[in-house]
């Protein structure tokens, strides 16, 4: 697996379409200061899914963007391309050329793609864990992390010598599994709460239909009562009428 092709288009420094062609053995970039020669490692950090604005020397992730000169207007997209050798098969797709592109535009909406399709950038760093190429790796050594490796601090050290060992997936595999273990325990919480609510409107609605259920019982009791006292008085008012019939 190797680089084979870096195209910047708007990123940084290079305002017009830039294609850098990389065969076999040792590439080197040379220029004075101010050419753009840090530019085309931030291109490759960036396209292969950078998201720290001081790694890549900037304030926020819309300066990566060409912002013109005097001469020419600023532009509204980055775009940079790089296409991997993937002969080995060390990547785990089925082709045999990956072509990684990056696209930010000013609103502040990217776009990931892998070989022209749309992808999520969590698909471009699972694509490249563990095999040394990224933006966190030992693929681009720089100054810092040179003293990383030297300095005291273990815990830099050994993130460098876990993402050689190949062991970094199987890392982040277990921290996303016990996230998922803790959103679905909160998620539990939530309802047991929501459980416990309900519980207290059911308990509610219960003695109101308890309630309602008596009032239908004595309205209906209360009903059947006073048809009798019609019926009574009616008889008794026939009682009373018969004699004064009689007397007529």
């Amino acid at each position: 697996m190797y680089l084979s092709k870096l195209q910047l288009l708007g990123f940084k420094s290079f305002a017009q379409k830039i294609k850098l062609e990389f065969n076999e053995g040792i590439s080197c970039i040379i220029g004075p200061n101010g050419s753009g020669k840090s530019n085309i490692v931030d291109a490759v950090r960036w396209v292969l899914g950078e998201q720290r604005t001081t790694a890549l020397r900037s304030d926020k992730m819309q300066n990566v963007i060409f912002n013109g000169t005097v001469n020419r207007k600023p532009m509204g997209m980055a775009e940079v391309s790089m296409t991997i050798q993937n002969n080995k098969k060390i990547l785990n797709t089925e082709f045999e050329e990956v072509v990684i592109t990056r696209r930010l535009y000013r609103s502040g909406e990217s776009e990931y793609l892998i070989n022209n399709s749309l992808v999520r950038l969590k698909d471009v760093l699972d694509l490249f864990m563990d095999t040394g190429l990224g933006p966190n790796s030992y693929s681009v050594i720089e100054l810092k992390m040179v003293e990383a490796i030297l300095s005291e601090n273990k815990a830099e050290r050994r993130q460098l010598l876990e993402e050689a060992a190949g062991i970094v997936k199987y890392k982040m595999r277990r921290k996303s599994a016990l996230r998922k273990l803790e959103a679905t325990r909160n998620d539990l919480v939530r309802i047991s709460d929501i459980i416990s609510e309900v519980e207290k409107k059911v308990n509610s609605l219960s003695r109101q239909v308890g309630k309602a259920r008596r009032y239908l019982k004595y309205t209906d009791e209360l009903k059947k009562i006073d048809i009798e006292l019609c019926r009574f008085r009616f008889h008794a008012l026939l009682e009373e009428i018969r004699p004064l019939k009689l007397q007529l």
